[in-house]
């Protein structure tokens, strides 16, 4: 059987940057798979460079367990940085209105400008208590070296179905109104708006444990990785280590170019 093998962040600097057809035999796992790869690796990738990874099948979280079938998608992810149709930021309010029942949750990748404002006036209703906004903003700087600009890159599909599955938790979690998490994607200059999370509840507490636990989540679990070009260099930002049930060992690894 053929899988296509779509790597991510880092990988791509050794598996190339489109998809990588692998023949494995039939019942082959993705344990298996992940044991084939060096050898079609550039340069001769050394094996740790796939541990402490995650592993997804046809755009969903996987074990090294996992049986694969001919015409896999397999997704090769790095830790994170950090559908279908997506929501405009510029229309929250009208991605609101069409939500179900007295929890919104909205998500939403994009490639123009976040507009907080906007996004944040969308949330409010005359139930809630509080708002909670956390905004994430491009800085200047990192480890020590000054940064020109960032660049974001995700899984979209994956993404989009991750954010919402956290919106869905954080309902249950914290009993909190309103959830929406916006991520940009692409090229990004400093000051400007990487990714925005907006809870709404009828009390602070709530909205705040809401919101730090989305961006948390959000930053180990989301599909979405970011570039640092500095002005002596770039690396793939090394990310948050999945968790212990996702990650397939524990190294990390970080090239500069």
């Amino acid at each position: 059987m053929r899988v296509q093998v779509i790597p991510f962040g880092v990988l791509k600097d050794w598996l190339g940057p489109s998809a990588v057809p692998v023949e494995l035999p039939d019942g082959a796992s993705v344990g298996m798979l992940l044991e084939r790869l060096p050898a079609t690796c550039r340069d001769g990738a050394p094996e740790q460079l796939l541990r402490g990874i995650a592993v997804s099948v046809n755009a969903e979280y996987a074990e090294a367990a996992t049986i694969l079938h001919d015409g896999d998608e397999v997704g090769l992810l790095p830790p994170v940085s950090g559908g279908t149709a997506r929501p405009d930021p510029e229309r929250t309010e009208d991605a609101l209105d069409q939500s179900e029942g007295e929890q919104a949750i909205v998500v939403a990748l994009t490639r123009e400008p976040i507009h907080a404002g906007k996004i944040v006036a969308a949330a409010k209703r005359g139930d809630d208590g509080a708002v909670v906004v956390f905004d994430g903003i491009v800085r200047n700087h990192s480890r020590g070296r000054k940064t020109l600009h960032l660049d974001y890159e995700a899984y979209e599909e994956m993404a989009v179905r991750q954010m919402r599955e956290l919106g869905r938790k954080a309902h249950e979690r914290f009993a909190v109104h309103q959830v929406t998490m916006v991520h940009r994607l692409g090229r990004l200059e400093i000051g400007e708006t990487s990714v925005l999370v907006v809870v709404a509840s009828a009390h602070r507490s709530a909205a705040f444990e809401a919101c730090r636990w989305l961006i948390d989540n959000l930053k180990q679990t989301v599909p979405i990785w970011k570039k640092e070009t500095f002005v002596d260099g770039a690396v793939w930002a090394p990310g948050e280590p999945f968790p212990k049930e996702l990650a397939m060992g524990t190294a990390e690894a970080t090239h500069e170019g």
